[in-house]
């Protein structure tokens, strides 16, 4: 796939560009420096920046694609659509913090065909296409091999979008299950680290496409189980999702 190969060499030159600003732009430690949209849901001067960096760059690159970003919307429509969410974790960045990252998907439609997330601040980038094999820092990845509960990590997002006690009881269920429990701030990297073997599973009750665009196909290629965040209305408005080792799939999904 010479095509789709270029689009992922490219994306990861922009993505990791696209890191360099959100660094140059990122606070310093300490209280927030950030609007609030809505409830915990924050947004800085450098997430438009990240963005219109990477829109007008992937223009220059790739004049027929669309491309989608999380403060601006739809800004073009074509057959291959850039998703972007310019700084995954924001209520980490806005205090200084280094767990925030750029997340860029490329979608056919609704089938996502390669992912690039850079995370400036911990020198990582995670990258995949659809058959190609998913890599962090060039090197193959995979998920973990974990089968049971009582050894598995398993982090946990948040969401303003469903009630406050679903979340707790489905903590309340996967630690009864003897999992470890984590909270990142990053959704895109909580599913980049299941990919990478780094914890066994990431359940969040509701998220939007920009933060999973680039996510799904790294854990396609890394061998996860994903549930079908696709359907609808996820790429419209969003949906569950549960990514985790397969050895515990049939467990986390009861969890669920």
């Amino acid at each position: 796939m010479p095509a789709l190969d270029r689009r992922l060499k490219v994306a990861t030159c922009l993505a990791t560009e696209a890191g360099g600003v959100a660094m140059r732009l990122r606070p310093p430690p300490g209280g927030p420096l950030a609007t609030l949209k809505g409830v915990q849901d924050w947004v800085t001067e450098a997430d438009g920046a990240v963005e219109r960096f990477l829109s007008e760059r992937l223009l220059q690159e790739f004049p027929k694609d669309g491309f989608q970003g999380e403060e601006e919307g739809i800004g073009r429509t074509g057959v291959l659509r850039w998703v972007v969410d310019p700084i995954d974790g924001t209520a980490n960045y806005m205090r200084g913090a280094n767990r925030f990252c750029v997340s860029l998907g490329l979608l056919e439609g609704d089938q996502p065909l390669a992912g690039v997330i850079v995370a400036p601040a911990l020198g990582e980038t995670f990258a995949a296409r659809h058959g190609g094999g998913a890599t962090l820092n060039g090197v193959p990845m995979h998920a973990a091999d974990t089968a049971a509960m009582n050894r598995a990590t398993v982090e946990i997002g948040w969401s303003a979008r469903r009630p406050m006690g679903d979340f707790l009881a489905l903590c309340g269920r996967v630690t009864e299950a003897g999992a470890v429990l984590r909270m990142g701030g990053s959704g895109a990297l909580g599913l980049a680290d299941v990919a990478a073997g780094r914890q066994d599973a990431y359940a969040e009750l509701h998220i939007n496409l920009w933060d999973v665009a680039a996510a799904l196909v790294l854990l396609q290629e890394a061998g996860a189980s994903v549930s079908d965040f696709m359907a609808a209305p996820g790429p419209v408005s969003g949906n569950p999702i549960l990514a985790c080792a397969p050895g515990i799939g049939q467990a986390m999904t009861a969890l669920f």
